[in-house]
């Protein structure tokens, strides 16, 4: 600082390059150096033996590459101090993102392994490896041997059309994605599809892993049970977003709360896809219905839906908006075969909609006499349905949401080809036609104290009202208080 020639640009610059560091993406095997194996000695005098040699190869390599800094999780995070635990855990994305270079090492992928070897490699099977190859701007796979997979000697493996392209077959995450990836609510439904099927040692870390992809941070609570640690992830993340997307899936309900699934397993399959009218089909579709539905009805009902406000979760219960459907009759038709888990097939009907069924593991109360219990198919409310951007879109996390959308106004027409009020009146009948659509339906059971469960079943729940034009009539906005 005494060299008034040297500018603190200059500076800035050589201490940046100082400290960039190089990450270890890897699967643990047996004993990992911790810690107190490591901390004020030199790595290199150690004993070679078990992950010892991991270390030393792994830092010998980021020393080749130019690099004066090396972290690894097993011994760059005292495992002992739950306060480093929590913060290093809610810090790693970002450390990722940050690193001059990942080095992503394949234990089981031996020397001069061809294509398809690193799709077979058990570190594509673990949970935190997720975010690890994700966040990094550059990665490098390394095999066995430490030598470079597939040869490949370029800087970055991510500009590896090969490589990439195998990853891409691997994960079932877009090769875009696997380039360039952006953290935050946006598609949380297909990042959790992402993160299905991978395996954790500790169960909660299937979550916890999860974290940064969200741009969430939470407390780390090793021992609250993977059902709590998911659960507080999904609430968060419908929370913060809107995004129902999340309740969409086919499995076992969560004790943290019935309208999340017990297991992220439960949304490897994709969301179900349902049959829509295009926007011109749409558009024809509400003319017709202008001399059918009432004007102020549709309208009505318009302005409702549109102050509607977002799902939010408090103390473990979601208040969900919703069109409510009252059940009014089911009959039990059947169960599989008896070598399986017994599985109940119903009947539903339900005012406005067409009759349907369900399958589901829950013994539901029969109306072959009255009964005080009361039964709801719903329909989760989406802005989507507005033809207006939801939520998702209007306020990923990051940004100041809180009462951006409580007093929003309505949206403002092009008065060029008509009048306004003959716009929403059109925007209104286009909703309805949206509505008339066949939807995903949860099946809810009102409980002793007046909240809702949903009851779990085993396939989507496909529903549609029989008459688009009697819609403003019959549909029956709620925001229900469900376990």
């Amino acid at each position: 600082m005494k060299h008034a020639d040297l500018r603190i640009e200059r500076i800035a610059e050589a201490v940046t390059t100082y400290f960039r560091c190089a990450m270890l993406s890897h699967r643990w095997e047996g004993r990992e150096p911790l810690l107190h194996d490591v901390e004020d000695k030199d790595i290199y005098q150690l004993n070679a033996a078990g992950g010892l040699v991991k270390l030393q190869s792994f830092c010998k390599i980021a020393r080749q590459a130019g690099l004066h800094w090396a972290w690894v999780d097993s011994c760059c995070i005292d495992q002992h101090n739950n306060v480093e635990v929590q913060k290093s855990l809610n810090s790693m994305f970002a450390w990722y993102q940050n690193a001059a270079l990942t080095i992503i090492y394949l234990s089981d992928v031996p020397h001069s392994s061809e294509s398809g070897a690193l799709a077979r490699s058990a570190w594509i099977t673990r949970g935190w490896t997720v975010p690890e190859f994700l966040a990094p701007k550059v990665i490098r796979f390394y095999q066995q041997d430490w030598t470079l997979y597939l040869d490949d000697h370029s800087s970055n493996h991510k500009e590896s059309v090969e490589i990439m392209h195998e990853l891409e077959d691997a994960t079932g995450i877009d090769a875009r994605a696997l380039v360039a990836f952006q953290p935050g609510m946006r598609d949380a439904r297909e990042k959790l599809q992402w993160a299905s099927k991978r395996v954790t040692t500790v169960p909660e870390d299937i979550a916890y892993s999860l974290f940064g992809i969200f741009r969430i941070q939470l407390p780390i609570l090793y021992g609250e049970n993977k059902q709590n640690a998911l659960g507080r992830l999904l609430q968060e993340i419908v929370a913060r977003s809107g995004d129902i997307t999340a309740l969409d899936w086919v499995g076992e309900p969560s004790e943290f709360n019935s309208c999340l699934p017990a297991n992220i397993i439960s949304y490897a399959a994709p969301p179900c896809t349902l049959p829509s009218s295009h926007e011109d089909e749409i558009q024809t579709t509400a003319s017709s219905l202008r001399n059918t539905v009432a004007a102020d009805l549709a309208l009505k009902l318009y302005t409702q839906l549109d102050k509607m406000s977002a799902p939010r979760f408090a103390n473990c219960r979601l208040h969900l908006p919703c069109l409510a459907f009252r059940v009014t009759a089911q009959v039990r038709q059947g169960h599989g075969p008896a070598h399986e888990p017994v599985h109940f097939t119903y009947g539903i009907k339900a005012h406005g909609l067409h009759d349907l069924e369900i399958t589901t593991k829950e013994t539901l109360v029969q109306f072959v006499r009255p009964t005080l219990q009361t039964f709801l198919l719903v329909r989760p409310w989406d802005r989507g349905l507005l033809g207006l951007p939801d939520f998702a879109e209007l306020h990923d996390f990051g940004e100041d949401t809180q009462g951006e959308h409580e007093d929003r106004p309505m949206p403002v027409f092009s008065v060029e080809e008509e009048p306004a009020d003959s716009e929403t009146h059109s925007r209104a009948l286009q909703l309805i036609v949206r509505l008339g659509q066949p939807f995903d339906a949860f099946l809810l059971a009102q409980q002793h104290s007046g909240e809702y469960k949903r009851i779990a079943s085993d396939c989507a729940i496909i529903a549609q009202v029989k008459d688009v034009a009697s819609i403003p009539d019959m549909i029956d906005v709620r925001i229900l208080e469900i376990l």
